[in-house]
């Protein structure tokens, strides 16, 4: 398998946001939005933000269980596919790529969500797929037990692939909207699923018509090999987590080497390394940020690659990883927040973009998969469409 230079592909920048930060102590610091982090003025803040900085998207984490691990902090989340949507009409240019679980929720309803969401961004919506493991968050519903990660990323596939055959059973011209005659659809232009598997039995088609994308981008995990699978068969972004450059350099190796093995082609598969970041003017008044943090929460180990310090610093960092072929890109995930991505679009992104790693502006018009180099997939249930 051939490995197309990294350099080929322009570098990739992200970031992911959830509450007031990763940090459960970052709800604690002056900044902090306080209850304000339930406004939509403020994820619309954050997107603007992210915008301006020109980066890829916005990631807009969720799950099912609490968020944040200090039990004193004990705080409520909203619907990351609601909050995008609530975001997508007034901050153009930046995609959207809400976390939305496949456990315990049905595919149609999510199909239908987010193929909205990339309507109402005019093409710039993305979905993350995650799952729910916990027992807790099983008895939420109390429909079924919790399951293994084999069980719970089988059904992952599932639910993907029956999203993805919804998004196209209306083909690109099925609205017809002829006055004369009063027919609104052609119905022979819209198709029945027809899936039957192991965890969903789903006859379609959606009630919502092909979006702008078709398939808004699909972003997905790579940290476990069963997902990994499941990325590999799937996805258009993989996210993965790495100590160290070198280590990152391998988890791609293994990305692309499991999506060649899936029958795709490795190069048009972004690998985007998650960074954990919390900046300052200065390293020293970085790093007592983070002991501050760490004493009002307790510390929070680092995930994956983490950088304390300056925003020349992370710059320095991702340059270098990039060269290094660690990753086609980045998703900065800041400790704090809102300051945190403020340090990113007005620190770290003018010192890419001067040294032509990173885009002056975005494309007009540009839709996400776009910006990944994807095109517009064919519709496999249109006439004359091979199988």
């Amino acid at each position: 398998m051939s490995d197309r230079s990294i350099r080929q592909r322009p570098l990739h920048l992200a970031v992911e946001v959830s509450g007031a930060g990763l940090h459960p102590g970052a709800w604690r610091r002056p900044e902090a939005p306080g209850a304000g982090v339930f406004e939509a003025g403020y994820h619309i803040g954050l997107a603007e933000t992210a915008a301006r900085g020109h980066l890829d998207f916005l990631a807009v984490s969720d799950s099912f269980g609490p968020p944040g691990a200090d039990p004193s902090a004990l705080r409520g989340s909203l619907d990351a596919v609601a909050v995008a949507a609530r975001v997508a009409p007034v901050v153009p240019g930046i995609g959207l790529v809400p976390t939305a679980t496949v456990t315990h929720t049905e595919p149609f309803h999510l199909s239908k969500a987010i193929a909205t969401l990339d309507f109402v961004s005019s093409g710039r919506a993305g979905w993350e797929p995650a799952v729910s493991r916990t027992q807790a968050e099983a008895d939420l519903f109390g429909r079924k037990n919790s399951a293994a990660p084999t069980v719970l990323w089988r059904e992952a596939a599932e639910a993907i692939e029956v999203v993805v055959r919804l998004w196209d059973s209306w083909e690109d011209d099925a609205e017809i909207r002829d006055v004369a005659t009063g027919r609104f659809i052609d119905r022979d232009k819209l198709h029945y699923i027809d899936f039957s598997g192991e965890f969903f039995s789903v006859k379609g088609p959606s009630i919502t018509p092909r979006s702008p994308q078709a398939h808004p981008l699909i972003v997905l995990r790579g940290d476990e090999p069963e997902a990994l699978a499941v990325g590999a068969r799937w996805a258009d972004v993989v996210r993965i987590v790495a100590p160290s450059v070198a280590a990152a350099a391998g988890a791609r190796r293994r990305v692309r080497a499991a999506v060649a093995d899936a029958g795709r082609d490795p190069d048009v598969v972004a690998v985007l390394l998650d960074v954990e970041v919390l900046l300052s003017d200065n390293a020293d008044a970085a790093r007592r940020d983070l002991a501050e943090l760490d004493g009002w929460a307790g510390e929070l180990p680092p995930s994956t690659l983490r950088v304390i310090g300056t925003p020349a610093e992370l710059a320095d960092t991702l340059a270098d990883a990039y060269a290094a072929g660690a990753a086609d890109g980045f998703t900065a995930v800041p400790l704090a927040l809102p300051g945190g991505l403020a340090a990113i679009a007005d620190g770290v992104v003018p010192l890419l973009t001067e040294r032509g790693l990173f885009r002056a502006g975005y494309d007009e018009g540009a839709t996400l998969r776009g910006r990944f180099g994807l095109a517009r997939p064919a519709n496999p249930y249109a006439q004359g469409a091979s199988a």
